[in-house]
């Protein structure tokens, strides 16, 4: 079976998600920077047949260039069927410069992917999310960015074999430092685009002070608390929050939209979502065309309850 590289994202050890490489073949991971080779156990627990590793300051002090190289020496060491990364805007940056070093062309942002007699097929949710295609890669070794959250994870024993990975860094490795870092403030919940369960609000919140009722829902499921534009242009809820086309999109398993009308801006971020509940008093809320399930009722009655409801069942 032909092996596929998987670019891993994770923070000293801690990886953030698994990808859909096993539905191309066997996974061989590429795990960069301090704590790589701590990553091996989670790899090798979801599939990795082999951990390809490599530790180097230049990792941490420069930007992208230094993990191109990595890829692209992982890509020459191994001649994978398809190099999968993450979907991140770092990620699509390191996709973006490793398919042009090689000779290869890119797909990104796919939601789905299968095996192909002529190549792995992507598909891409496109048009706001109002259609879905499918796509392949026809020169070269494809290079695809997944969104976290596309397929549920799942347990699949490997080997997991972790394996140094030998890498020459480019004159152009060094060209731009990274000078200064500012640890993101931690609110205790999941990052939103990599989140499993995301619970929103809208201009029906209708105030900052009211986001209260969403994060209490949000933390009795353990899940990242998103805002539409509405809510966000009003000040309500920081911008890194904001699910949307012009902010983040995710994907989680299950989405809970409150007080959002459903404008085809907000659904461009969050209709590929596995499962979307929305609630809103307006039962013409064009949110409720795409909903599994949908509560015609007053936010500040319906989630609270929801939110008891919830806590009661989990004690």
């Amino acid at each position: 079976m032909a092996e596929v590289l998987v670019y891993v994202d994770h923070v000293d050890g801690a990886v953030r998600k698994p990808t859909l490489a096993r539905r191309l073949g066997e996974p061989v991971a590429v795990a960069l920077g301090n704590g790589a080779a701590d990553t091996a156990a989670t790899l090798a627990e979801h599939g990795a047949v082999k951990v390809l590793t490599h530790d180097a300051s230049e990792y941490a002090e420069y930007l992208v260039v230094p993990k191109v190289d990595a890829l692209q020496a992982a890509v020459e060491a191994v001649s994978p069927a398809a190099v999968l990364v993450p979907s991140s805007a770092e990620g699509k940056e390191i996709a973006a410069r490793l398919a042009l070093r090689i000779g290869s062309g890119i797909i990104t942002d796919a939601v789905d992917l299968e095996a192909g007699d002529e190549g792995p097929v992507a598909a891409q949710s496109v048009f706001a999310a109002s259609f879905t295609t499918k796509s392949r890669v026809v020169k070269g070794t494809p290079v695809i960015t997944v969104k976290p959250n596309s397929a549920a994870v799942e347990a699949a024993p490997a080997a997991g074999a972790v394996e140094a990975l030998s890498v020459t860094f480019s004159d152009k490795a060094t060209g731009t430092k990274v000078t200064g870092r500012t640890p993101r403030e931690s609110t205790g919940r999941p990052e939103l685009t990599e989140a499993a369960i995301v619970v929103s609000g809208g201009r029906g919140v209708n105030g900052a002070e009211n986001f209260a009722i969403i994060e209490a829902l949000a933390d009795s499921l353990g899940a990242a608390v998103g805002a539409s534009r509405a809510a966000v242009d009003a000040g309500w809820y920081p911008h890194t929050n904001q699910v949307g086309q012009t902010g983040k999109s995710v994907s989680p398993q299950l989405y809970i939209a409150n007080g959002i009308s459903g404008a085809i801006q907000h659904r461009a971020g969050m209709q590929t979502s596995k499962t979307i509940v929305a609630v809103n008093k307006d039962a013409e809320a064009p949110i409720f065309e795409l909903v599994d399930y949908g509560v015609v009722g007053d936010l500040f009655d319906v989630v609270p309850q929801l939110t008891e409801e919830i806590k009661t069942r989990k004690g």
